[in-house]
């Protein structure tokens, strides 16, 4: 069995516990600590009896309102809406090649020589008004 010295208001507690739970064990004593610094700096000096009484009250209010959340949520497993399946997945276009692109850059160069063009036409039209 292993041992671990808790600190609480700046008191130590040699307190026993399950080889492998010492980590544990002290970071539960840090909460216990937590709570009890911030009753004493709310309230001042207060007998070391009363002030880990009313810690252990605050923790235990925080359990009963915790408990009684978990009581009033809906449960997840029985009110969960079916799963749906997910869709199927669309058929993929295939894969283009470095040919698709030349041709398609070849068709636009075509198409923008052939506006190109047009515009001129159009602005020696404008010209001669």
């Amino acid at each position: 069995m292993a041992q671990v010295i808790i600190n609480i208001n700046h008191r130590e507690y040699a307190i026993s516990c399950e080889n492998g739970e010492e980590v544990r064990i002290m970071k539960l004593g840090r909460l216990l600590d937590e709570k009890a610094h911030s009753l004493t700096q709310a309230l001042g000096p207060i007998n070391e009896n009363q002030l880990l009484a009313m810690v252990g009250l605050l923790i235990a209010d925080e359990l009963t309102d915790l408990k009684k959340t978990i009581a009033e949520a809906p449960d997840p497993v029985l009110n969960s809406t079916p799963v749906q399946q997910a869709p199927a997945p669309e058929p993929r276009a295939p894969a283009i090649t470095e040919q698709d692109l030349e041709e398609a850059d070849t068709a636009i160069a075509e198409q923008l020589n052939s506006l190109n063009a047009a515009i001129k036409s159009i602005a020696l039209k404008l010209k001669s008004i």
